[in-house]
């Protein structure tokens, strides 16, 4: 399907904020890069969720920047405000919302994974479906009402199986419906296409479930 694709800018706290918008004319889907910055393969990503039909927005949470070294990204992180990215996380799932008047679903990667759990924990009647790509956060998981997919390495150096084993856990505790996909023999980042880790088959893999996900959920 066709779909138009354009540069944004939202208002936060009185700074404009870039973001980029792929319209396929359906369901709103919030996109919450990795610490790397927005970079052309979330931008791709959003075309290819819009292509299945839906409305994706996805806000750059580094102000422009961008790193191509995990160094970079560590630079990136120390020195990011953390209340300026969540006012930036919630001030675009305002425009979203706006835009689409129905419901709405949330993808996060590694860090952005993080924001949308605190996004779907703090709105929880905004949020009717999450994605998660090997990312994790501490937040009240029994608030959470969105239906849930995980998508996680087996052995993950930047996301102990520990921690997110507890998430699930509670999220079964809470009643969330929540599903957790493990990809063996992966990494983490193993669906960014511009990765060293990247992993094709695991990545189609976890594409397929979670568009299949997301049309049942919204």
């Amino acid at each position: 399907m066709s779909i138009q694709t354009s540069d944004i800018e939202l208002n936060v706290s009185g700074k404009n904020v870039y973001a980029y918008l792929a319209d396929g004319k359906g369901p709103g889907i919030l996109l919450l890069h990795a610490w790397w910055g927005l970079k052309p393969f979330f931008k791709q990503t959003c075309d290819r969720i819009a292509e299945q039909g839906f409305t994706v927005l996805a806000p750059d949470l580094r102000d422009g920047q961008i790193a191509k070294t995990i160094d970079e990204a560590k630079a990136l992180m120390e020195k990011s405000d953390g209340d300026f990215i969540g006012a930036t996380v919630f001030t675009a799932k305002d425009h979203l919302r706006e835009m689409v008047k129905g419901n709405m679903g949330v993808i996060g990667f590694s860090m952005g994974a993080a924001w949308a759990l605190v996004l779907a924990s703090s709105v929880p009647d905004q949020v009717a479906a999450m994605v998660l790509f090997y990312g994790n956060e501490g937040v009240d998981y029994g608030k959470v009402t969105a239906k849930v997919m995980g998508h996680f390495c087996e052995v993950d150096e930047w996301e102990p199986t520990e921690f997110v084993d507890n998430t699930f856990a509670e999220f079964a505790k809470a009643g969330v419906d929540a599903t957790r996909h493990t990809y063996p023999g992966t990494a983490h980042w193993f669906v960014e296409d511009d990765r060293p880790e990247y992993d094709s088959a695991a990545a189609k893999l976890a594409w397929d479930r979670t568009y299949e996900f997301l049309k049942a959920a919204l």
